[in-house]
């Protein structure tokens, strides 16, 4: 009994250990080739992505993130909520022009919903509307929430017709106060 015990706690301390190599700092967070350039897409688009936590987390967790391009526009806005910035003093909340599908710190990110065209300019508006309001934009906790994994799906939740279904390992989807 005492052997399969610590085969048990080296097996999972080689899985914990062998989720990232390497720093955060030093982590990929190029663009994953996910989303149409701007240059070679004119119309609108809205874009949900979750891609695995930093870590021994990404076990377990995602982060997910919006990310919106009105007609026209030239550059994304991303969306999204980082727990780290609370720490800075900062909102939690992000809303900045940026790649529309950065790797998350080397995760590759997973295309989890998209509206391109009709409709999808007055879903931005909406987006951009109801983020203004966000009431946990300058909370985070990891667990149950608010988190990165809170702000997409109330987002969705306040506006009729984006239908957003998160991925089950979006831990804080579905927290409430």
């Amino acid at each position: 009994m005492r052997s399969i015990f610590t085969v048990l706690v080296l097996s999972l301390g080689l899985v914990l250990t062998g989720c990232s190599t390497g720093s955060w700092r030093d982590a990929s967070r190029d663009s994953a080739n996910l989303s149409p350039l701007p240059g070679d897409y004119s119309d609108a688009i809205v874009q949900v992505y979750a891609a695995d936590a930093w870590g021994w987390r990404g076990i377990f967790a995602v982060h997910t993130w919006i990310s919106v391009k009105p007609s026209n526009a030239d550059q994304y806005t991303v969306l999204e909520v980082i727990g780290w910035r609370a720490r800075w003093g900062v909102p939690v909340l992000r809303i900045e022009k940026d790649l529309p599908d950065r790797y998350w710190f080397g995760a590759k990110p997973e295309l989890v919903y998209e509206k391109r065209g009709e409709g999808a300019d007055q879903l931005i508006e909406d987006i951009l509307r109801v983020s203004r309001d966000y009431p946990w934009a300058n909370e985070y906790t990891v667990f149950p929430g608010p988190n990165s994994n809170t702000y997409p799906a109330w987002v969705a939740s306040q506006i009729e017709g984006f239908e957003l279904d998160m991925p089950f390992r979006a831990i804080g989807s579905g927290w409430e106060p």
